[in-house]
């Protein structure tokens, strides 16, 4: 096989291997998941959006592209550019983050289910809150314990639709789902069948379009033109994010080398500690919930001593 051939099969494995692993350190849990369609995901689709509206094609360069976007030579017609094509573009790497949110819920399917069929009680605080609340079904009053009740009747009765309902629309108690289809022993294909579907193909896509329509052309126009309208500092904030678009489209059409805005510092500045601060967080969590865990191993452990005694 010609060595070109092999690099680029390489180079096509690592990048879905990297939005697959960022999907699943999304959704993987571990005390919070690191937020990775808003911190890189998002901004990708945001980029190619804005990069097709001013490039009038999708058609970038590879390589650079998906390293760099870049306009290519050839001129295309104005209003070329549909939402279908900006969706058609960026639709592997959003089909493998979602693969990778989908893998990430596995985690407590297997927990609870190991947990059922061996009688032991792990050592997790969702699954023990899970436990808890089929104890008090009837008696729960507050609006989080209905809702966490609603998923798991929606899981246990309707079995793979409601997983798919469940996994198709953004639910930060999704992984009561998972729980709720391990402890009831519902087969791994059919949660993780309609976890796939729900996650990789139709959360995917409305996720998709709701940042290409954000950021499609004229409204970020309108959005732009909304912040120089505040009273008082609507011109002095609209300035950066003027000047940070404008150096976007020097770099899209190889006019960087011009001299970069000082607007795109601070922006870029300002995103980039944002990365920094939620990565920390995300480690310090996993950290704090490790610690926890550990904690309480001893503390289960000192009191059945005791009990012995």
């Amino acid at each position: 096989m010609d060595l070109k051939y092999v690099q680029r099969i390489e180079k096509q494995f690592l990048l879905y291997a990297y939005w697959i692993g960022l999907g699943i350190l999304s959704s993987v849990g571990l005390g919070t998941g690191l937020h990775t369609f808003l911190l890189y995901l998002g901004p990708h689709i945001a980029s190619v959006t804005l990069a097709a509206y001013e490039c009038n094609s999708v058609n970038f360069p590879e390589p650079p592209y998906p390293d760099q976007i870049i306009c290519p030579h050839e001129e295309n017609i104005e209003g070329a550019i549909s939402l279908w094509s900006i969706i058609s573009k960026v639709r592997i790497e959003a089909c493998m983050w979602g693969i990778g949110t989908a893998i990430g819920e596995l985690p407590p399917y297997f927990m609870a289910r190991a947990a059922r069929l061996s009688g032991a009680e792990p050592d997790d605080e969702e699954y023990q809150e899970f436990e808890e609340m089929l104890e008090h079904a009837e008696t729960a009053q507050d609006f989080a314990s209905r809702a966490k009740l609603a998923v798991q009747n929606l899981v246990q009765k309707v079995g793979f639709f409601g997983i798919l309902a469940c996994a198709s629309i953004p639910n930060p108690l999704f992984d009561l789902a998972g729980i709720t289809c391990g402890h009831f022993l519902v087969p791994f294909w059919t949660f993780f069948g309609a976890t796939l579907i729900g996650k990789a193909i139709i959360k995917m896509h409305i996720q998709k379009i709701f940042v290409i329509i954000t950021f499609s052309k004229h409204i970020v126009e309108q959005m732009v033109a909304f912040i120089g309208a505040v009273p008082g500092i609507g011109p002095s904030l609209q300035k950066p994010f003027q000047e940070y678009l404008e150096a976007q489209r020097q770099k899209l059409h190889h006019k960087s080398e011009m001299g970069t805005p000082q607007g795109e510092n601070w922006l870029s500045w300002m995103f980039e500690k944002l990365v920094v601060v939620m990565v920390c967080y995300f480690i310090l969590s996993i950290i704090n919930s490790m610690a926890q865990s550990y904690a309480k191993r001893i503390q289960q452990r000192l009191n059945s001593e005791e009990k012995t005694k």
